[in-house]
Formats: C-alpha cells, sequence, structure tokens
C-alpha cells in the first residue's frame, strides 16, 4: 500500500531532499560560524563591515550553535527558521554598512547579495521541512484497512471461539468435580463419625 505521508528523517526511513539540504545547511552553519569566531577582523575587511569583529564574533557564535542543534536534532524544522531569523539579522546588519561613508560599501553591495541568496535557500528548506511536519494536514494517513490484530480479524475470531471452547470444557470439567464432591465429602465425614452413616 502507498503511503500518503512523505518521505522524512524518521529513523529507519530514508530522508527527504529537504531533510538533506537541512544537514547540509548544519555543516555550512558550523563554517561559517568558525570562521566568524576565528577570523573576525579578515571578514570584516572582506565584507564591508568596518569596526564590526565583536557584533561578527557574536553571529559566529550564533551560527555555531544553530548549526550543532540543526545537526543534532530528529527534526531540524525550527533550527533552520532560526537560520532564516539570523539571516535577517545578518542583511539588517549588512544594509547600514551600505551608507556612503563607508569605503568598503560596494564590498558590503556584494556581501548583501550572497547573504540574499543564502537567506533563499534557508527559507525554501524551512518551509519544505515546514510543509513536510508541518502536522495533521500533512501527515495523512489511511487506516481503514487494518484490524489492529497482528493475525487479521478471523484469526482473532478463531482464537476466541478456541477459548471459548476449552473455557466450556474447563467449566463442565468443575461441574463435574462439584457434583461429586458433596459424596467425597459425605463419606470422609462418615468415615471420621460412624454415627452419620445410619
Amino acid at each position: 500500500m502507498p503511503s500518503f505521508i512523505p518521505r522524512t528523517a524518521l529513523p529507519g526511513r530514508s530522508q527527504s531532499a529537504h531533510d538533506v539540504l537541512a544537514k547540509n545547511l548544519g555543516y555550512f552553519s558550523l563554517a561559517v560560524g568558525a570562521v566568524e569566531l576565528l577570523a573576525p577582523r579578515m571578514l570584516c575587511r572582506m565584507t564591508g563591515l568596518r569596526d564590526h569583529e565583536a557584533l561578527v564574533r557574536g553571529y559566529g557564535a550564533r551560527e555555531v550553535a544553530n548549526g550543532v542543534a540543526i545537526l543534532a536534532s530528529h527534526d531540524a524544522t525550527p533550527w533552520v527558521w532560526g537560520r532564516v531569523l539570523g539571516d535577517t539579522l545578518d542583511i539588517a546588519t549588512v544594509i547600514g554598512a551600505l551608507r556612503g561613508g563607508n569605503e568598503g560599501r560596494f564590498r558590503a553591495a556584494r556581501t548583501l547579495l550572497a547573504l540574499i541568496g543564502i537567506s533563499a535557500i534557508d527559507v525554501l528548506c524551512a518551509g519544505g521541512l515546514s510543509a513536510e511536519k508541518g502536522g495533521p494536514n500533512t501527515a495523512v494517513a489511511d487506516y481503514r484497512d487494518r484490524s489492529g490484530f497482528p493475525k487479521g480479524v478471523e484469526a482473532a475470531r478463531g482464537a476466541a471461539r478456541d477459548f471459548e471452547g476449552s473455557r466450556g470444557a474447563r467449566s463442565s470439567k468443575r461441574l463435574a468435580l462439584e457434583r461429586d464432591q458433596p459424596e467425597t465429602r459425605r463419606e470422609s465425614q462418615q468415615a471420621k463419625d460412624p454415627a452419620l452413616s445410619t
């Protein structure tokens, strides 16, 4: 029976294209975060962000934390949306560097274009993950043909009939014992007290 549930990162199941993209974005976050943490001055010169080293280091810590969360989680959807929010902060920071007095505003413009492209990929991935794992409307499965019995309903009915038959046999044995028991009880009492036999 074909499943109506999209392929997701469930244990033992194959991953969707969005799951694979999310994992790659996690590795990308780790790499970018490491560069931002280890070489903020060089990155500021390359991107046209003059005197923003401390801010870039903070963004690096955010990227590393986000990358670890994406790679460690079973469902990376909220963490990829976190990347989208981080992209918004990055874009706002670079837009601030585009003002006329900044000598590196052309480098900042190139950086802004790159950030817009990365942000588009993040939005595409986050939207795809949300659509795949987004709740009852996306995870539609038809269980009408399932009974809940491992061997089917007929096997369960047969097992119940067998149980009733064996229970009936046990009941008739119990009745026979109860019927015979008063005689046995009377005989044992007569053996103890011979006066009861008369």
